[in-house]
């Protein structure tokens, strides 16, 4: 895949078909959008290209209100690449772009990349003030001489029944804890990466040694324990990880800590990726330490049949 970060970066395109979106997670819903690109690129003999935006245009737009991300700027990158898509173009996303009228952002795509066809979600809209929807995209293809698509929403049978796949339905699984239900909408399990850095060292007192790891970009998972996977180059352990503020101990920041299950493995300085599979239990304060080893070893041996019965 090529990847330009601007217009004037681009190759020159003799035809493109393309889709446009944020990609938040790269769910199944983007999945679906980008294969039909690319699957009518190929049958019309024109370049697959992928429009984004970096950082996320709720970001710029409402600042500390925008909801947190499901992938960071590098995952998001990768998870693209590997759609098949042959150009990946990533706008910065700057209030200048936010005030382009449809009919502007289109006439650019148009001159920089010969843009042919169109391909949308069914609720995507573009430009200022959101005015290009769907009947405004199709009217300026039929100005400009270019098809537009709209795909139909992706449908996944979730414990909350049939559901539109959205980012928004994402961020509620993993907000609420449902990961299965997270995997689903994505296609894969939600997962976060991070450096490893120092904890206080209370696991290794305790018998369960952790990987403890930076504050992620990404969206945090609801607090308690977890049945998780831990991948680190090229290598995968399972593992129960922790998301709190270690009540037992008076508290404190928030912190994401991981006990390796049948393995000892310094991780310290490297960055870790940690899948979430499924949530064991909601974070609680004991009223000893030794009560707290005694529930650590259960959702130890919970943790194992659980990623025993999903490797």
């Amino acid at each position: 895949m090529i990847v330009c970060s601007s217009f004037d970066a681009l190759p020159p395109v003799g035809g493109s078909c393309l889709t446009i979106g944020n990609f938040d997670g790269v769910h199944t819903g983007h999945k679906a959008l980008i294969q039909r690109t690319c699957a009518l690129a190929q049958s019309k003999g024109l370049v697959s290209s992928i429009i984004t935006f970096w950082p996320h245009p709720r970001v710029v737009l409402a600042g500390s209100h925008a909801p947190a991300l499901l992938t960071t700027h590098a995952e998001r990158q990768q998870l693209l690449s590997a759609t098949g898509a042959h150009l990946l173009l990533e706008l910065p996303f700057t209030l200048e772009l936010a005030a382009l009228t449809p009919e502007d952002f289109i006439c650019r795509l148009l001159t920089s990349l010969n843009m042919k066809a169109l391909v949308v979600g069914y609720d995507f809209s573009l430009g200022r003030g959101r005015a290009g929807n769907f009947d405004v995209l199709y009217a300026l293809g039929q100005r400009y001489g270019f098809s537009v698509e709209r795909l139909a929403p992706v449908y996944v049978c979730t414990s909350q029944g049939q559901t539109i796949v959205s980012s928004t339905k994402v961020r509620d699984a993993v907000f609420n804890g449902a990961m299965p239900d997270a995997a689903l909408l994505l296609g894969q399990p939600y997962a976060i990466t991070a450096p490893v850095v120092h904890g206080f060292g209370r696991g290794q007192g305790l018998g369960f040694p952790t990987a403890n790891i930076a504050k992620p970009e990404q969206l945090v998972p609801r607090r308690g324990v977890y049945a998780t996977r831990i991948l680190c180059e090229g290598q995968q352990w399972q593992a129960v990880t922790n998301v709190g503020h270690n009540p037992t101990f008076d508290g404190g920041a928030l912190s994401i800590e991981s006990f390796l299950l049948n393995a000892d493995v310094n991780l310290y300085g490297k960055t870790i990726t940690i899948q979430f599979i499924r949530h064991l239990r909601d974070e609680q304060k004991f009223p000893s330490v030794e009560a707290l080893q005694a529930r650590i070893a259960i959702d130890v041996a919970e943790a194992g049949k659980i990623l025993g019965a999903t490797a």
